[in-house]
């Protein structure tokens, strides 16, 4: 399959190539910091031993994620970000794979 078939991407908004940097590379920068942040507040929460203190994480935490999703769909609408197509008999191998793992855990949760 030809690769350019694989991706997923909107028509890219053009910009001129400079030595500076352009709106999308402050986009790109301002959504890789809110990737790292939103995953540092997630260590937080689960290492925040006061329920008062894992509440504020917690609300700060979604605003993060709110900004990330933000600003990966600002990128995406702009085609300055894409996603490649899975083939679905990857997907398929990847369901199973994780149902084995699925069926290691002690409870054993049925997947339906």
């Amino acid at each position: 399959m030809n690769n350019n078939q694989n991706k997923i991407q909107n028509p890219e908004t053009p910009i001129p190539k400079t030595p500076e940097m352009n709106e999308r590379d402050f986009l790109n920068d301002m959504l890789s910091y809110e990737k790292y942040i939103t995953a540092s507040y997630s260590t937080a929460m689960n290492e925040a031993s006061h329920a008062s203190l894992y509440q504020d994480i917690h609300a700060i935490f979604d605003e993060t994620k709110n900004l990330q999703r933000e600003l990966y769909n600002l990128m995406f609408q702009k085609g300055w970000y894409s996603l490649e197509a899975e083939q679905p008999q990857k997907l398929q191998q990847a369901a199973q794979q994780f149902t084995g793992y699925m069926s290691q855990f002690p409870h054993n949760p049925p997947i339906q």
